[in-house]
């Protein structure tokens, strides 16, 4: 009977717990695949710029919402838990080490172990796994230890038997102990608060402050209590047995007092932690990667993640786009919704299916079970209510839906969709139009109206009696109604300004008759009967492809262009696009539902997707940009800026000249806009102006020419919010012969060459200057030697005609001496002879004749005429040469100054006696004599004496 009770309380919470929302949150899964880690994933946090770090069995796991990095602790053990501060600092606990990282000036993450600081004695210790930030001080749990860190030293707490959880409130501190109960810190001490845990074998998972006095429980077996003072109070739950049967592993508090808890087998639930009623549970069935989840945290936009047993897992729980799946999991592809006597009818690819809605806003949040619409195999293409009947366009035909039951009204015909028409509804089907009329008793359906078999599955109206329907590779359709019959029916193709006959849509938009085409939004001119681009779309999709546009009540006019959703939104008078749909809708059978701004419906290939658009409107966050990674790129790529370090202006990185080729790499860590973010950039200094936006987040600079250059990137989601900028500055120096010093260099070498070259020429001009000066000299030495050698040869000439003169005068001289000679000897002859005669005659007395005769030769002889001439002439030959001597020597007597001018001749000295008339001994005596006037010693000869003067 016991376990019969047991086992009817689960499965009476089962069928308590079967009631789930009907709307699911969308869930990414990571794998080790992608974050390049083990399976296992023990602890999460993030830190202040909304980057989330991750303990794993490989090492420190960080994720920027683009990119995932994976640093191993150096003793390389398993991490188990992680913890960040303010300070910027990441605290992590592994096996026998616990330490933190800090990213350094150029944003890489480095590892401190703090295991030097613990005190002797105490270094023995396992796994650390818990961390907790109390109070600035930082707590390390072990199995045995507890270890505070506060300023830069370790105190140890030894477990009373073993520490089994460590957890941080706003207001206290809390360990359990195994066997002694709950604890707090307190004054530098733990104080036993509770001894009932233990007393009743309970092993607290998580303690969660609800209030100053009040903590609420989680433990492992015995689901969540409620701890006031000292006393211990359950909170029941709908599912304990659930809870119990799947183990609390971990929880955490959610917004507007949900708590979720993550379990050993069973998934995550969420709890209203005022009344334990269990709003919704997460498995494999809702996504999950399997249903053990170790841990569970909460980002800055309320997004759960999930670490499991194998692999990391996103809950979008706070999205505003959630998925409805109407076959119990079984992803269809959905045609239709609409809301109707408080149900919620959804058409898929495998009938139509129904659920009743809560009073609730938004819908997604109701509970229920979707249940088969009865009669409706099959595909389901459109839902309407007209006249409060509910119409189904079904593959097989049309049907009304009465009674969770679909009864038939057009059989063995396609029915795409229905349009009020004078009184009754007209059908687009497969191959034409029909018109049904409602009366009393049942409905009279006309089939094939003037003939048009084509199919029509877009019909617009346009006033009372105009209908337009386009066809996917003809064109236009314009119809003309007559109560249930078409008068007439007109294509208008690329001819009439259609830009293509295929892919056109038309739609009736604001009481006017529009076509999206492939060049945009065309609209249609009664005057000319032609389609031209309309001006008033223009500006909100240009000539970008068109797929779909619908209205609702408050004049939103909701698209499809480029396959991604949008709206026209009316009160904001802009554009909102939803990238995190687009790749989810049916391309070629585009489906939105605008029900009211909290329930907005998109037709998808696996389920139906639902918008919350005040929700998703009504956050004012902003995105932040953050730049992740800066590479410089050369034989071996060097990491200039990790990404981990606050990004504030500072000094630039100054690179040498080889580096030229960078890759930037950026993100925004907003977790729950996946696919909304765009980004701009520019490199200052090489690029004028910031580019397009983009999805891109990384960009390449390759061959930068040296320079200053600043990376700035910022961030815009799609509600047009931007992000503050991010900023890189670096600069690539020049070559070093492009450098400062080396323009110094080359300007003090240009002077020096200029220099150089100038005292060059100005040597070279003074080298043939002196060159020239050389040569005229030399020209004037030639001259002069030129003068002087023609001077002597003057003087030679000179000297050989005075030579000539004195040889002349010498002989002249020479001829008159020895005519005087000869005329002395001839007088002397003739004397002798004279005087022999005389003798001959023997007379002794001569007669006076004879006497006069030889007066006569006596005057002959001393003829002073003749002497007066020959001196003269002797001087004028030798340089006078008497006169020189009569000077010198004055008392020389006429008859010595002829003795020196004979001897200056060179005379003989009978030669000599004959011209002075005197005998040979007469001339030596008159010789000896000359010697003593002329005072001569006797190693001097008197013929050179002579020659001397």
């Amino acid at each position: 009977m016991k376990h019969l009770l047991v086992l009817l309380s689960v499965f009476l919470c089962k069928t308590l717990f079967a009631q789930n929302a009907i709307g699911l949150p969308a869930i990414v899964n990571y794998d080790r695949s992608q974050y390049q880690g083990n399976g296992q994933t023990w602890d999460i946090d993030t830190d202040s710029r909304g980057i989330l770090y991750f303990a794993n069995n490989e090492g420190l796991l960080s994720f920027n919402g683009t990119y995932w990095q994976l640093l191993p602790v150096p003793n390389s053990t398993r991490l188990r838990s992680v913890k960040t501060d303010n300070d910027g600092r990441i605290y992590v606990g592994a096996q026998d080490d616990f330490g933190y990282y800090l990213p350094d000036s150029q944003g890489i993450l480095q590892y401190t172990s703090l295991k030097r600081l613990i005190p002797a004695g105490h270094t023995e210790f396992a796994d650390i796994w818990n961390i907790a930030l109390y109070n600035h001080g930082v707590y390390f749990r072990s199995n045995n230890k507890i270890f505070e860190y506060r300023d830069h030293r370790i105190t140890v707490y030894d477990a009373p038997a073993e520490w089994k959880v460590l957890c941080s409130t706003p207001y206290g501190l809390y360990a359990q102990d195994l066997q002694q109960g709950l604890y707090c810190y307190r004054q530098r001490s733990w104080q036993r608060i509770n001894t009932a845990v233990s007393s009743q074998q309970m092993l607290i998972t998580a303690i969660l402050q609800q209030q100053r006095d009040t903590l609420l429980i989680a433990t492992l077996k015995n689901g969540f209590f409620r701890l006031c003072g000292r006393q211990l109070i359950p909170l029941p739950t709908a599912a304990d047995s659930l809870l119990y049967r799947n183990r609390i592993y971990c929880a955490i508090p959610l917004a507007n007092g949900q708590l979720a808890a993550g379990t050993f087998s069973g998934g995550c639930y969420i709890i209203d932690s005022n009344n334990g009623k269990i709003i919704q549970q997460f498995t494999r069935d809702e996504g999950l990667q399997n249903n053990n989840v170790l841990k569970l945290f909460t980002d800055r936009q309320q997004n759960i993640w999930l670490a499991l047993d194998n692999g990391i897992d996103l809950l979008h729980y706070n999205t505003a786009i959630k998925r409805i799946s109407p076959d119990n999991g079984n992803l269809q592809t959905t045609y239709a919704a609409r809301i109707f006597q408080h149900r919620l009818y959804i058409g898929t690819s495998d009938g139509l299916f129904s659920t009743p809605l809560e009073d609730a806003a938004d819908v997604s949040f109701s509970r229920g079970r979707f249940q088969p619409v009865n009669n409706t195999k099959g595909q389901v293409w459109h839902l309407s209510v007209t006249d409060n009947r509910l119409m189904m366009g079904h593959h097989e035909g049309a049907y009304e839906i009465k009674d969770n039951t679909a009864v038939p009204l057009l059989k063995d015909i396609g029915c795409w969709r229905y349009l009020p028409a004078g009184g009754g509804l007209l059908a687009g089907c497969y191959n034409g139009l029909a018109y049904m009329r409602f009366n009393g008793t049942g409905v009279r359906v006309n089939k094939h109206l003037s003939g048009l078999y084509e199919s029509l599955r877009f019909l617009a109206p346009d006033g009372p009696q105009h209908l337009w329907s386009s066809h996917p590779y003809r064109g236009v359709y314009r119809l003309v109604l007559s109560g249930d019959t078409a008068l007439s029916a007109r294509l208008y193709t690329q001819q009439e300004g259609l830009p293509s006959n295929y892919n056109n849509y038309v739609f009736s938009i604001r009481h006017q008759i529009v076509v999206a085409t492939r060049q945009g939004i065309y609209e249609f001119d009664s005057l000319t009967q032609r389609f031209h681009p309309s001006p008033a779309y223009q500006q909100y999709f240009g000539h970008q492809p068109v797929e779909y546009l619908t209205e609702d009540s408050t004049g939103n006019i909701w698209f499809v262009a480029g396959k991604q959703p949008g709206v026209i939104d009316a009160q904001l008078h802009q554009v909102v696009r939803f990238p995190e749909l687009a790749g989810n809708i049916i391309n070629g059978f585009i489906f939105i539902y605008p029900y009211n701004r909290e329930n907005i419906f998109f037709g998808a290939e696996k389920g139906m997707l639902h918008l919350n658009y005040r929700k998703y409107t009504d956050r004012s966050d902003r995105p932040a940009v953050w730049i992740t990674e800066v590479k410089a790129h050369r034989k071996k790529d060097s990491l200039l800026q990790g990404g981990y370090a606050p990004q504030h202006p500072s000094l630039p990185v100054v690179l040498p000249n080889s580096w030229k080729d960078f890759h930037f790499r950026f993100s925004s860590p907003v977790y729950n806009q996946d696919n909304n973010i765009t980004y701009r950039y520019q490199l200052r200094g090489f690029e004028k102006t910031p580019g397009a936006w983009t999805g891109k987040t990384e960009k390449e600079y390759t061959n930068l020419p040296p320079g200053k250059y600043t990376f700035v990137v910022q961030a815009k989601n799609n509600l047009h919010h931007l992000s503050d900028t991010a900023t890189f500055t670096f600069v690539i120096l020049p070559p070093w012969y492009q450098t400062q010093a080396a323009r110094a260099a080359w300007v003090l070498l240009l002077l020096f060459l200029i220099c150089s070259l100038y005292l060059r020429q100005r040597k070279k001009f003074a080298a043939a200057r002196e060159q020239h000066r050389k040569e005229q000299e030399q020209l004037q030495i030639s001259h002069q030697l030129e003068l002087k050698k023609n001077a002597m040869l003057l003087m030679s000439l000179k000297n050989e005609k005075l030579e000539s003169d004195v040889q002349h005068k010498n002989r002249e001289l020479a001829t008159a001496t020895m005519n005087l000679v000869q005329k002395g000897k001839l007088l002397s002859q003739i004397r002798e002879e004279f005087l022999q005669s005389i003798r001959k005659m023997g007379d002794p007395s001569p007669l006076p004749q004879f006497k006069k005769v030889l007066r006569l030769f006596d005057e002959a002889e001393n003829n002073e005429e003749e002497w007066t001439a020959f001196s003269r002439h002797f001087d004028e030959v030798h340089n006078n040469f008497l006169l020189t001597l009569k000077k010198q020597y004055p008392e020389l007597t006429i008859t010595d100054l002829k003795l020196c001018a004979f001897l200056r001749l060179n005379l003989t000295t009978k030669e000599i006696a004959q011209l002075l008339g005197i005998s040979v001994r007469g001339v030596e005596t008159s010789r000896y004599r000359l010697r003593k006037k002329l005072q001569l010693s006797g190693d001097t000869t008197l013929h050179h004496f002579l020659f001397g003067i």
